[in-house]
């Protein structure tokens, strides 16, 4: 018998390795420029005045000092807290409709709540704007009081963040084990009791996770304080008013990092709970099937068509607006706001760019969403270098989209650096989108690779496969659900993105969501609302073109899952 060579092999598995190695450098690389040096910067501008001279914590000490900054700061954790209250309180009630009763059109329900994770928050501040402005519908629902203030922005806040608190909230009421309810049953407990006792603790986790990500949307939000806001500045707005309006940047630096702390905070309070989370469910759990109760299946109903038509609503009056020619003394339907070239925001132009800006992220985001989670789980050497870029991955989670746009002008423009002539361009525009929604794109493509078995790697090493070959033909066919979903993830944030851009734009790159803002600005509502509601067609559009190419593709791909 002749002698089995091994040397081919091992050649192979040391030049992976290297390959490796090389993977995971470009890629920290590319993250540290992206995320870490506009960071770096925007901590470095902080602490100089406008001469570059470093003053230390003397720019802290006059925003503390500036009673106008301080009563934002304060206003917007008052504003972030009731708005994630009162969103989460709704989104509790209908998600337990959804999960724990037998009301009919459940799965409607839940189609119409997540509608406004396909438009910009922008939408539902303008539809505020027809429905409660001093020329809206309901006005006079608003008594002597304005919508155009805290209250607006409370209201505008609960109406977009809606989904986000809905979708944590159902999954954690979906995960429940039926016996702790029959033996609360058999110990003679009523539906109230059960209530109190069973169903908050178990979902105590999902409600303080929703709780903190609402509060983080609403405090960093920039959207709907700036369009209903009124003079009630936030510190999302005080950021654009000190870089925008007074070429303050030492200061708008110092908000940034302000407007940084509590989104920081609330995602390491997150993180701890995480940590103590016990699992629901074990291999022995018996599924909860709801059961008919006439009484609670109608309030619940009752209730979830109020919340539906409340969304519902907002939208199509945001719809008719964009229709009606002079609202609200001439509603005859006309395309005339749709003729962005004769309006102030930059015309059809924007729209185009911002489908280049959502198609090149969606790609881009994919690739590199799964290349990072891949380099995170599947290498066996490089521990350290891992578990960095994993840190530097997961990062952006809790950078708000105004201090990472403000960090990539103090980076990207300063005149030292090689990179500056991307500034103003759309390849800056695509670099900071990425960036922006990096951390949940990442973790999501990481959860699919960590349900792959090891064994696949380890098979192919001792058969000498590349790395590269196992990847293209094992790990990406059996993780394309995730990669499509990421896709589609990157194409509707780049779609309806506001904060992180909004200090990055050219003439030459204006997108369609910053066209709504200059429209807004400009008094042309009726054209915004237009633009905000092509925004949003285009995302529902694209949404179910992704759901038809995910049918075609994994029925060619993922046969194997239904054997």
């Amino acid at each position: 018998m002749g002698a089995i060579a091994l040397p081919q092999p091992v050649r192979l598995r040391l030049g992976d390795r290297s390959l490796q190695g090389l993977l995971l450098l470009a890629l920290g690389v590319s993250l540290g420029v992206a995320v870490l040096l506009p960071v770096g910067a925007l901590v470095s501008r902080s602490v100089f005045d406008g001469a570059d001279r470093f003053v230390g914590l003397d720019n802290f000490i006059a925003y503390l000092r500036t009673p106008s900054l301080l009563d934002s700061a304060w206003r917007s954790l008052r504003v972030a807290s009731i708005s994630a209250a009162l969103c989460v309180s709704i989104a509790y009630v209908y998600a337990y409709a959804l999960t724990r009763s037998c009301m009919p059109g459940r799965a409607w329900f839940r189609a119409i709540a997540l509608v406004p994770l396909l438009a910009p928050s922008l939408l539902m501040a303008i539809s505020l704007i027809y429905l409660f402005g001093n020329q809206g519908l309901l006005k006079a629902w608003m008594g002597s009081g304005s919508i155009y203030g805290e209250s607006g922005i409370v209201l505008g806040s609960v109406l977009w963040t809606l989904p986000h608190a809905l979708l944590i909230l159902t999954t954690a009421l979906s995960t429940t084990d039926a016996r702790v309810y029959e033996a609360a049953q058999t110990l003679g407990a009523s539906g109230w009791r059960q209530f109190l006792t069973v169903t908050l603790p178990s979902t105590r986790y999902g409600l303080l996770m929703a709780f903190v990500v609402v509060f983080v949307l609403v405090i960093t939000d920039f959207g709907v304080p700036k369009v209903v806001g009124g003079q009630a500045g936030v510190l999302a707005t005080d950021i654009y008013k000190q870089v925008v309006g007074q070429q303050n940047f030492q200061m708008g630096a110092v908000v940034a990092l302000l407007l940084l702390l509590p989104a920081v905070a609330a995602f390491a309070i997150e993180a701890r709970l995480r940590r103590r989370q016990t699992a629901a469910l074990n291999a022995r759990a018996t599924p909860l099937v709801p059961r008919p109760h006439a009484l609670r299946d109608t309030v619940l109903l009752v209730f979830c068509v109020l919340v539906a038509g409340a969304l519902l609503g907002a939208l199509a009056v945001a719809v008719f607006a964009s229709l009606a020619s002079y609202w609200p003394y001439n509603l005859t339907p006309t395309l005339r706001n749709y003729d962005f070239d004769n309006m102030d925001g930059g015309g059809w132009a924007t729209y185009g760019h911002s489908l280049q800006l959502a198609c090149a992220t969606a790609v881009i985001g994919a690739a590199a969403t799964f290349v990072s989670a891949w380099l995170v789980d599947k290498p066996r050497h490089f521990g350290a270098a891992r578990g960095a870029l994993n840190a530097v991955a997961t990062l952006p989670l809790a950078i708000p989209g105004l201090a990472l746009g403000l960090g990539y002008i103090l980076f990207f423009n300063a005149p030292w650096n090689p990179l500056n002539g991307l500034y103003g361009t759309m390849g800056i525009l695509v670099i900071c989108t990425v960036a922006h929604f990096f951390s949940v794109a990442h973790l999501t493509q990481l959860t699919a690779l960590r349900q792959l078995d090891r064994e696949y790697e380890l098979v192919s090493e001792a058969l000498g496969v590349p790395f590269w070959r196992t990847l293209f033909t094992v790990h990406l066919p059996v993780c394309l659900p995730a990669v499509l979903e990421v896709a589609g993830y990157f194409f509707i944030n780049a779609m309806t993105t506001v904060s992180a851009v909004v200090f990055l734009y050219s003439p030459e790159t204006t997108l369609a969501s910053i066209a709504v803002l200059n429209m807004d600005d400009a008094g042309d509502v009726a054209p915004a609302a237009a633009m905000a509601v092509l925004i949003f067609l285009t995302a529902a559009i694209a949404r179910g073109l992704l759901a038809l190419v995910q049918r075609i593709v994994l029925a060619r791909t993922q046969a194997w899952r239904h054997r």
